[in-house]
C-alpha cells in the first residue's frame, strides 16, 4: 500500500506523509530491484519529512557509496557516527567504502570492530571472508566463512566459499575431512555431498566421487548439478553409456544446454557410434552457434571420417569464432592439404607463424608446401628464418642444402649439407625424397661416401 501511494503521489506532484518505518520499506524495495533513480527520490523525501533519522541517513550512505560518491558518504557516515558511534551499520559502510578504495587490511580491522556491538556476527564474518579473498589470503577467509557455517548450517554460500578457499590452497584432502565432518552434522544436505563429490573427482578418487553424487541425487532427484557430476565422473571410468543416460536427465530437468549435448556426443564418440555423436555435436552448435568446441569437434570427426570436404566447412566455422587459435590454423592447414589446396595450406601455415606458433613443424611443412608448389624464394626465406631460432637441426639444413642447390648457389649448398652430417647423417635421405636431382649432384655424393668411409 505504501509503495503504490508513493508511486502515486510522484506522478501527481502531490505530497503525502509516511512514516519513517514506512519510507524505509519503499527504499530498500527500489534498492533491491536495482530502482536506484526512484531510491534516491524516496530517500530525499523521507530526510525532508523526517530530517533526524539515522536509518534514512544510512539508506543514503548506501546510495552514495553506489554512485561512487565516497568523500559525501564519509562526510554523512561521520555526522552519524556523532549520534550513534556503536551503530554496527555505520562499521559495515565504513568497512564498505575502504573496499572499495581498495584497502582491504583497513576494512578488514573496521569489520572486527563492529563485532563488539553486533548481535548477529555471522553478515560480519562472511563481509571479512570476501575482503581476505580480495588479498588472496585463503586461510583466513575459509576460517571466517566456517564460523558462519558453525552458527548457521544452512548457509551454503559460506560453505561454497570454504570449499573454494581449500581449491585455492590445493588442499583437496583437507577439504574431504572438513565436508565429512559437515555431513556427519548435516547428512542429508545435497550441496555438501556434492562438494565432497568434486573434491573427490579432483583427486581421481572416481569411485569415492560416484558415491558421493549418488547420495546428492538420492536427496534431491531434481540436483542438476549432482547428474552433471555424476556423469563426468562416468565418463572417467569409461561407462559411457551410463554417462549418457545421466546426461539425458539434465536435459530432461531443465533447458538443453550445448555443455551436455557435447559431453553426450563425445560419449557417443568413444562407444564408436560416430552418427550418433555428429547428431549431438550438431545439436550443441545449433544451441550454441558460437560454440567452437562443438563446431572442432564436428571437425575432428568428418576428419577421421576422411570426409575432409566436411570437416574444412567445420573447421572454417571454428575459425569464424575463433580466428586465433594456433590449433584451428593447424587443423586447416592439414585439411587443405588433403584436399590438394596448397595455396590456403600456405595462407594457414603464415597465420601460424604470425600468431607467434614458431614450432619447427610449421616452419618445415610450409617451407616444403612452398618448395611443392614452385615458390623455392619463399621456401628459402621460411627456413632462414626458422634457422635463427633453430640452429642445429638437421631438417632445416639438409633443406637449404637442397634449395640453395636449386637456386644455383652451389657453394652454399655444400656448405649446407656438410653441417647437417654432422648433426644427423641418417636423416640426409630426405634429400633423396625432396630434392633428388640434387641428392644425384656428384659433389653431395662425394660427402656422402667420404662420411661413411670415415666411419667404417
Amino acid at each position: 500500500m505504501s509503495l503504490s501511494k508513493f508511486e502515486s503521489m510522484l506522478k501527481t506532484n502531490s505530497v503525502y506523509f509516511f512514516d519513517s518505518v514506512e519510507f524505509e520499506e519503499i527504499i530498500q524495495h527500489y534498492l533491491d530491484t536495482g530502482k536506484h533513480s526512484l531510491a534516491q527520490k524516496a530517500v530525499n523525501l523521507g530526510l525532508q519529512q523526517h530530517p533526524t533519522s539515522v536509518v534514512l541517513k544510512l539508506l543514503q550512505v548506501e546510495l552514495l557509496i553506489f554512485e561512487d560518491k565516497l568523500k559525501k558518504a564519509i562526510k554523512l557516515l561521520s555526522e552519524i557516527e556523532a549520534i550513534e558511534p556503536h551503530n554496527d551499520e555505520v562499521f559495515i559502510q565504513k568497512a564498505i567504502i575502504m573496499s572499495k578504495k581498495n584497502k582491504h587490511q583497513e576494512s578488514i580491522e573496521i569489520l572486527k570492530e563492529s563485532l563488539k556491538y553486533v548481535e548477529d556476527p555471522a553478515d560480519i564474518w562472511s563481509m571479512i571472508g570476501m575482503e581476505y579473498l580480495y588479498l588472496d589470503d585463503f586461510e583466513n577467509a575459509r576460517l571466517n566463512f566456517a564460523k558462519c557455517i558453525d552458527v548457521d548450517y544452512e548457509d551454503y554460500s559460506s560453505l561454497y566459499n570454504v570449499v573454494y578457499c581449500f581449491d585455492m590452497e590445493g588442499s583437496h584432502e583437507e577439504a574431504i575431512l572438513f565436508l565429512n565432518a559437515y555431513i556427519d552434522k548435516n547428512p542429508y544436505s545435497e550441496v555438501a555431498w556434492h562438494q565432497l563429490g568434486r573434491q573427490y573427482f579432483i583427486l581421481n578418487m572416481y569411485k569415492e566421487a560416484l558415491v558421493s553424487f549418488d547420495y546428492a541425487i538420492l536427496i534431491d532427484d531434481c540436483f542438476i548439478g549432482g547428474y552433471l557430476e555424476k556423469a563426468k565422473t562416468l565418463e572417467q571410468l569409461e561407462r559411457y553409456q551410463e554417462a549418457i543416460d545421466h546426461y539425458m536427465i539434465t536435459l530432461e530437468l531443465d533447458d538443453p544446454t550445448a555443455f551436455a549435448y557435447v559431453r553426450i556426443g563425445e560419449c557417443f564418440e568413444k562407444l564408436d557410434m560416430a552418427d550418433s555423436a555428429i547428431q549431438y555435436y550438431r545439436k550443441a552448435v545449433h544451441e550454441d552457434p558460437l560454440l567452437d568446441r562443438g563446431w572442432i569437434l564436428l571437425t575432428h570427426l568428418y576428419y577421421k571420417q576422411e570426409d575432409y570436404q566436411k570437416a574444412l566447412y567445420y573447421i572454417g566455422k571454428a575459425l569464424e569464432i575463433d580466428d586465433a587459435n594456433v590449433l584451428y590454423w593447424r587443423k586447416y592447414a592439414d585439411i587443405n592439404l588433403k584436399l590438394n589446396f596448397y595455396e590456403e595450406a600456405v595462407k594457414a601455415f603464415y597465420k601460424c607463424l604470425d600468431l607467434e606458433d614458431v614450432a619447427i613443424e610449421i616452419y618445415i611443412a610450409l617451407a616444403d608446401v612452398l618448395l611443392f608448389i614452385g615458390d623455392f624464394n619463399d621456401s628459402l626465406k621460411v627456413l632462414i628464418k626458422a634457422e635463427q631460432t633453430y640452429k642445429e637441426f638437421a631438417e632445416i639444413e639438409y633443406r637449404l642444402c637442397g634449395l640453395f642447390m636449386i637456386l644455383h648457389k652451389e657453394k652454399y649448398s655444400i656448405a649446407h649439407f656438410k653441417k647437417a652430417i654432422k648433426i644427423d647423417f641418417e636423416y640426409h635421405t630426405i634429400v633423396k625424397e625432396l630434392y633428388p636431382t640434387v641428392f644425384e649432384h656428384k659433389e653431395i655424393q662425394k660427402i656422402i661416401a667420404d662420411y661413411k668411409k670415415a666411419m667404417e
